[in-house]
């Protein structure tokens, strides 16, 4: 049996070393659908293990509130109305201090609000207008993940004082200072002088897209002094234990309806959110594409098992005498049968592969080149080359009955 199918591969490969253009125009389908899965998936898991590792990072037991969702939204529900929640009141750090204060069950609270695409210079040099301002409490490090490289963050008493103190991020810190120590140096927010204390730990990007690092730190009351003192803040709260965390989030919950006197039958115009429901709906978005993408794939796959039913019929065609003469040496029709379809799965086989291959080099490229997070789980790459494999037996399976089916001596005759 072992040397039957060792004859099989022989012959399979024979026949593809005998036409290499129609060989290769053959696997190109399953080729293509194997990569963007393989392209894709890489590219997910890695979002997904990167995202699920930063909203680790960001204080244990910690959950928000907010003016505005949080995230994303996919399908269901009704759609969301934004002039409603633009309407609603904004969070203040009265608000806060109400939380830290009257909630039992929570351990601290921090406010942080952020100014866009904003440019930061020194005497000698600036940035692009796309670095991030924040205004924090002092208490942000401790339910944000933030951690200080080196210098310090910035005191209570520089805080209730609004003193001109900043805390940078580490590209700002390369980008303004990179021959000097940022420590006690001076950087300029809309004209204004601001002395360095710090600079953080870097942390990369989230979801690709928004840059940790690209950001400078301010005092909130410094801060609201100088974007505004009527914006909205957000509020992040650490439950005193994981055991206490879901009463917290109705304590705070509660305290919110009551301090904007909202009615029983009134839904909250504030939004409560946490790290597992914003991981949970980037996951539930990953479900989607990966769908989408698989699809992709089987109407490549699709594409390549039509031209390996092409290919396969054109051989039997062209082997009729070969076929007629092994039958009539005493090669049963089960032989000939898994002659044709060994040669059919071996083609989409090795097209899997090539595409395996090709979508790990395209990840790889990814990682190297644009610093993408990429990771291949296993299961993508095994399910990959099963599909492969089983479009190659489905669509082989007819040209070999046909070539099984022959008339020896019909065969034998053709030429």
């Amino acid at each position: 049996m072992f040397r039957a199918f060792i004859d099989n591969l022989r012959l399979a490969a024979g026949t593809f070393i005998a036409h290499p253009l129609r060989t290769a125009l053959t696997l190109l389908g399953i080729i293509i659908g194997v990569a963007t899965v393989m392209t894709m998936m890489a590219l997910l898991e890695g979002l997904r293990l990167k995202v699920n590792k930063d909203l680790s990072q960001l204080g244990a037991n910690v959950f928000r509130v907010d003016k505005w969702p949080q995230g994303f939204r996919i399908g269901g529900g009704d759609r969301i109305n934004w002039n409603k929640i633009a309407a609603r009141p904004v969070l203040t750090l009265d608000d806060k201090r109400a939380i830290a204060e009257q909630c039992p069950s929570v351990k601290r609270t921090s406010a942080s609000s952020w100014q866009p695409a904003q440019r930061v210079r020194t005497a000698m040099t600036e940035t692009q207008a796309n670095v991030f301002i924040l205004g924090t409490t002092v208490e942000y490090p401790d339910t944000s993940g933030v951690v200080v490289a080196t210098g310090r963050y910035f005191n209570e008493q520089e805080d209730l004082d609004g003193r001109q103190v900043a805390v940078l991020g580490p590209d700002v810190a390369d980008k303004l200072f990179p021959s000097l120590d940022p420590l006690g140096q001076e950087v300029r927010l809309k004209g204004r002088p601001y002395t360095v204390v710090g600079v953080l730990e870097r942390r990369g990007k989230v979801l690709g897209l928004f840059n940790l690092d690209n950001q400078v730190m301010v005092p909130m009351t410094t801060f609201l002094s100088l974007y505004g003192k009527r914006r909205t803040v957000s509020i992040s709260v650490e439950a005193k234990s994981q055991e206490i965390f879901e009463p917290a989030m109705e304590e705070v919950s509660r305290l919110m309806r009551q301090r904007r006197k909202l009615a029983p039958d009134e839904d909250d115009n504030f939004e409560v959110s946490t790290n597992e429901s914003m991981a949970k709906t980037l996951n539930d978005l990953s479900k989607v594409i990966t769908a989408a993408t698989f699809g992709v794939c089987l109407l490549s796959l699709l594409v390549g098992g039509i031209g390996i039913l092409n290919i396969m019929l054109v051989s039997v065609s062209e082997r009729t005498r070969e076929i007629g003469v092994r039958k009539a040496l005493g090669a049963r029709r089960s032989r000939i049968l898994w002659q044709f379809a060994t040669e059919a799965v071996t083609l989409s086989l090795v097209g899997g592969l090539i595409g395996l291959g090709s979508g790990l080099g395209l990840a790889a490229l990814g990682r190297w080149a644009l610093g993408l997070h990429t990771a291949v789980p296993i299961w993508a790459a095994a399910l990959s080359l099963a599909m492969s494999s089983g479009v190659g037996l489905v669509f082989g399976i007819y040209p070999a009955a046909r070539a099984a089916r022959l008339d020896p001596v019909e065969a034998m005759r053709s030429e």
